[in-house]
């Protein structure tokens, strides 16, 4: 399950003992998605996506909006028109 770790401003996915995070800063009603990472023992798995869906749902739950400011983000958006009403 993806959770926001405020301490750390990131959205945080633990699978198999690594963690996946996707980096953050906040702006009035908006997350700002900087960067997201996956451990390379995770790669080729999914991990990123399920990681951005999971932070995705939690901004929308939260009522804010997102910039997508990696391009990982940006082609989720692309693909995902689901979350368009997400996207800043």
């Amino acid at each position: 399950m993806v959770r926001n770790n405020t301490a750390l401003s990131r959205y945080e996915l633990d699978v198999d003992g690594a963690t996946a995070f996707a980096d953050y800063r906040l702006a009035p009603g908006k997350v700002i998605i900087t960067h997201t990472e996956t451990p390379r023992a995770l790669r080729g798995r999914g991990i990123a996506s399920r990681l951005v869906q999971g932070a995705l749902e939690q901004i929308r739950a939260d009522g804010l909006k997102v910039v997508a400011g990696c391009g990982f983000v940006v082609d989720y958006l692309d693909k995902h028109p689901e979350f368009a009403d997400v996207a800043a």
